[in-house]
């Protein structure tokens, strides 16, 4: 249901007049992106969910399709998707009930589990792309200039916080 008008303008304006213009663009700028957040995850979620899916086991299955062998060890799963590895755990769990993954043994560090995509989870995998593509990878919602524009500015934001790389 849409409003008939701008709630984080309002908010941004009462910060002002409640003497904090110094915070009111970055209030504004962090309520943005929490409510375009919930905009892209429910988009996402209607795709995913009959599936089966959530994002986060999307992303596990995405990753080690495009790993090399099919397979990473948890840790390392764990480092590319910037999660704690419990929330990797969490996923491969979930995962393996599906039949998506399985666990092998690491073949040269015995305290190493790997992560191993299976056919299933293989054709899940290209199945859930080619309808987040079709209805939200390339359905954004803003011009092609607008979002790498976004990309630009969000990838600053991610490297000053440390997310990779070193702060500029």
């Amino acid at each position: 249901m849409a409003l008939p008008s701008d709630p984080i303008a309002e908010a941004r304006r009462q910060w002002e007049v409640h003497g904090w213009e110094d915070a009111a663009e970055g209030m504004a700028a962090v309520t943005s992106l929490m409510r375009a957040q919930q905009i892209v995850q429910a988009r996402v979620d209607d795709v995913l969910k009959p599936m089966g899916l959530t994002f986060s086991r999307y992303e596990l299955l995405m990753l080690l399709h495009f790993s090399r062998a099919g397979s990473l060890p948890v840790t390392k799963a764990s480092a590319r998707l910037q999660v704690h590895p419990t929330s990797v755990t969490n996923a491969v769990d979930r995962l393996e009930a599906a039949g998506f993954v399985r666990r092998m043994p690491h073949p040269t560090d015995g305290r190493a589990t790997l992560v191993e995509l299976t056919d299933e989870g293989r054709a899940m995998a290209l199945r859930a792309t080619d309808r987040l593509n079709d209805a939200v990878f390339g359905r954004f919602g803003l011009s092609s200039r607008r979002t790498a524009s976004l990309v630009s500015v969000l990838t600053e934001l991610r490297r000053e916080a440390g997310d990779f790389g070193s702060p500029a």
